[in-house]
């Protein structure tokens, strides 16, 4: 199950103000339906970097488009392949 930005906060507050570990967690809120492994890897960002807030640019980068088109990099010109049925015997 996915893990909310309000289980989020809990998780973190059980954290830093209790020192529950990741195993504690689960067994405190068996309800919640979280993994093991989504549990830590929270809590081990939150230990390295002291956020568990996701880092500004640190997903996969976007594509750079232009308004040229799909073409642009071949000096906006079109290449389209013609097929005809003379090609083909």
């Amino acid at each position: 199950m996915k893990i909310l930005q309000e289980d989020v906060i809990l998780i973190k507050n059980l954290y830093l103000s209790k020192q529950y570990g990741a195993r504690r967690l689960l067994n405190e809120l068996p309800d919640k339906g979280w993994k093991l492994g989504s549990i830590d890897s929270l809590l081990n960002r939150s230990h390295k970097t002291g956020t568990i807030v996701r880092q500004s640019g640190s997903g996969r980068p976007r594509l750079s488009r232009s308004s040229e088109g799909p073409y642009a990099q071949s000096g906006g010109q079109a290449k389209k392949a013609s097929v005809s049925s003379l090609d083909f015997p």
